[in-house]
């Protein structure tokens, strides 16, 4: 059996409403032994976008991002830096 949540909303989505968009402001939170001061620092020397930051159990974070290309595909770069 179908759930009314599901009907009603392929319903709205065939008569041509769509559901609102949910703006989620990406964020970096620094934490005690974390890699979010890395993660700063490595977006702002490239000029990329963060896709991820990792603590290693060597003390180090692997900080992931993309850099914009001249208009073809971004380019992946993966960091290591320490703590």
């Amino acid at each position: 059996m179908s759930s009314p949540l599901i009907i009603t909303a392929l319903a709205a989505g065939l008569a041509g409403f769509a559901p609102p968009a949910i703006d989620m402001p990406s964020m970096v939170v620094s934490i005690e032994g974390d890699c979010g001061a890395a993660a700063e620092q490595v977006v702002a020397e490239t000029g990329g976008e963060l896709l991820s930051a990792q603590p290693t159990s060597d003390g180090k974070c692997v900080v992931t991002v993309l850099i914009p290309g001249n208009g073809g595909r971004p380019k992946k770069v993966t960091v290591r830096v320490a703590m």
